[in-house]
């Protein structure tokens, strides 16, 4: 190779690295591809958070629309969000809330519902964290939405506040009802 041809190998290199930048700018890391969009609920069966007598299976998780939120008490963004599904949990009567306590400790879980509000009509013990691995989570919170025949439709990877709420959700529920 010329000494001409290797000066222009940092220009080169300097471009493929500035056209790497301009694509990952373009993209939004919360939004997270998941291979189950589209696809049925992967069946389990889970004890109840609250009632460990009781199983919770996939099929408690047909018929309506449902908002499967992935939470811990060991998550600070969970801490963040909580709040806010308990209000809108208040709001949306016909949307069933579902938490999924992933891989944490069941008595702090209870603890922290018990005294800071439970927004969840059904709360799944996830201890094992099988359900999450299944679902494709990779940390928490994550939120998923299913419609009546348990098929997942959307996947929010991080916290829901106002503004994700509205801009996202509020158009795929009125899509789903």
């Amino acid at each position: 190779m010329s000494n001409r041809a290797k000066l222009f190998l940092p220009v080169v290199f300097f471009l493929g690295m500035l056209g790497l930048l301009l694509y990952g700018l373009g993209r939004n890391p919360g939004e997270v591809p998941s291979a189950l969009l589209n696809r049925a609920l992967p069946a389990f069966s889970k004890p109840d958070l609250l009632d460990p007598a009781r199983t919770v299976s996939v099929d408690d998780l047909r018929g309506g629309v449902f908002l499967v939120n992935v939470w811990a008490t060991w998550c600070p963004p969970c801490h963040v969000e909580h709040p806010y599904l308990v209000e809108i949990s208040g709001r949306e009567p016909d949307v069933t809330f579902v938490g999924v306590n992933y891989k944490d400790d069941v008595e702090a879980a209870r603890t922290f519902l018990a005294e800071r509000g439970n927004p969840f009509k059904i709360n799944i013990a996830d201890v094992d964290g099988r359900l999450g691995v299944d679902l494709g989570v990779a940390g928490a919170p994550e939120t998923f939405l299913i419609d009546a025949t348990g098929t997942i439709r959307y996947k929010h990877v991080g916290v829901i506040d106002n503004r994700v709420w509205q801009e996202t959700f509020v158009p795929l529920l009125a899509e789903l009802r």
